[in-house]
């Protein structure tokens, strides 16, 4: 790969390889979709033709609205645009409605919404330090973040294939991270609170959002070593905080809260009878019957992000009734720790290769095969050589062991794909694929958070050692 030097800039690059992506992404268009598509036409119906205190009570369908308020007034607004393309789609009785025009809609609203986490993605490049070679110092490391977070796999067949709107979610998410790199506390902590009332799923990350920022804004003078005094305590810093919370939730939730309705909001945000465990295993503690707890440490702005990926993972190990696409939220983070260290690429590697593994059987029809498998296999390869390359003078990423496991993906994917469906097993044990699927990549994703667990463990020690 060619060397990027500062002085080049990063404008020509990153916009081929948005352009790029993009121009995937609309290849995708005739692809299969899941029922996900009809869940968000029908939202589209439910909030384009019934007054808002209707909208959390509507069952024609069983694709009830289960999003935050916000999550529902962007569909409102979407709906406004739906309207030109085809009137019928936002007929509430029209259950399962799919024409061509609909289908294009609905297509270039994700690719439409997108443009913000591209610039998410450009805002948390600009936190990236380059990488000495040389004399030079190169743009490498900010090049790879870029490829790895605009053309992830995940992202990808979930968003463009599969169908949701996840894309403009993980760039409020990322754009809340730069900003808090940036030393912009208050306007990541506003962002990351809309974030929350558009997908309440980023409550898995709260806890590392509200450590950090008691710790790193509210704290106003440490001192000489490091530590914090609480006389530097800001209680007029804890209160702007608690304030921009508040008003985010008071718009959110206020019109509900009017309605009385606020209840009947949280049974659908929050649907408790649904059971433990997802329909799909995800490839989780679940999936393995153990059981471990989890740890909050925060170390400046990288500590942060550290700490936001293990909530993110430790809440996909543990949670209640956790959606297999919710590794997605653990493994974006990650990427921008890939780039930093030799240790955080090799956690990065199993997780990404292993957790979006665990998202093939979301494509399940024919057409779709060979696709996923090229896509991954691209993405994977690519992550694989160029952050051998970014720390090639270090120790190699991967060990014989993790090694050997990866490469495992391969036979299970012959057995799963290739062999199992020509057996007499097929319609006795149906589910067998996505057992094996599941508890093979929940060994995986296991072991890499173990692994970030130790060293965030380990680096929190060293840390508390150079202080003393």
């Amino acid at each position: 790969m060619a060397a990027f030097t500062i002085a080049t800039g990063t404008g020509n690059w990153f916009s081929a390889l948005a352009l790029g992506v993009t121009l995937l992404k609309c290849l995708l268009i005739p692809t299969y979709h899941s029922t996900d598509f009809e869940v968000h036409r029908n939202w589209l119906a439910i909030t384009h033709s019934l007054p808002i205190s209707q909208w959390y009570y509507e069952a024609t369908s069983e694709w009830t609205l289960d999003y935050p308020p916000f999550f529902a007034w962007f569909e409102y607004i979407l709906s406004h645009v739906a309207k030109y393309f085809d009137q019928e789609m936002l007929n509430v009785h029209n259950l399962n409605y799919s024409s061509s025009r609909t289908l294009l809609f609905q297509r270039f609203s994700v690719i439409f919404m997108d443009v913000l986490f591209v610039y998410a993605v450009r805002e948390c490049c600009k936190c990236i330090d380059g990488k000495k070679v040389g004399k030079e110092l190169t743009e490498k490391p900010k090049f790879i973040l870029s490829v790895l977070l605009l053309w992830n796999f995940g992202l990808l067949i979930v968003d463009h294939i599969h169908f949701q709107y996840n894309g403009f979610l993980f760039g409020l998410m990322l754009l809340s991270i730069a900003r808090l790199f940036q030393k912009r506390h208050m306007e990541g902590a506003f962002l990351f609170a809309v974030l929350l009332h558009f997908k309440h799923i980023y409550l898995y990350v709260a806890p590392a959002y509200g450590v950090y920022l008691l710790r790193s804004y509210c704290f106003t003078a440490n001192k000489p070593d490091g530590s914090i005094r609480w006389k530097s305590f800001s209680f007029v810093r804890v209160i702007s905080l608690g304030l921009v919370v508040f008003l985010v939730s008071a718009l959110s939730l206020g019109p509900f809260l009017a309605l009385n309705q606020l209840p009947q909001v949280f049974s659908r945000l929050f649907p408790f009878k649904r059971g433990l465990c997802h329909a799909y295993w995800a490839p989780n503690f679940w999936a393995l019957y153990n059981a471990l707890d989890k740890v909050l440490s925060v170390i400046g702005p990288r500590g942060f992000l550290r700490c936001l990926t293990l909530c993110a993972l430790s809440s996909f190990m543990f949670g209640w009734h956790v959606h297999e696409k919710a590794i997605l939220l653990a493994i974006l983070p990650m990427s921008l720790l890939s780039v930093g260290k030799a240790g955080d690429a090799s956690i990065f590697l199993i997780l990404t290769t292993t957790g979006h593994y665990s998202l093939f059987p979301l494509l399940f029809t024919a057409p779709e095969l060979p696709i996923k498998i090229l896509l991954m296999l691209l993405f994977t390869i690519y992550s694989i050589s160029s952050l051998k390359t970014l720390f090639r003078k270090e120790k190699p990423l991967f060990n014989w062991m993790e090694t050997f496991y990866l490469l495992g993906l391969g036979p299970l994917e012959v057995c799963c794909e290739f062999v199992f469906p020509f057996t007499s097993w097929k319609v006795k044990y149906p589910f067998i694929p996505l057992l094996l699927t599941s508890v093979y990549c929940a060994v995986g994703i296991t072991y890499a958070w173990f692994k970030l667990y130790v060293s965030v463990l380990i680096d929190s020690a060293i840390g508390k050692t150079k202080k003393q």
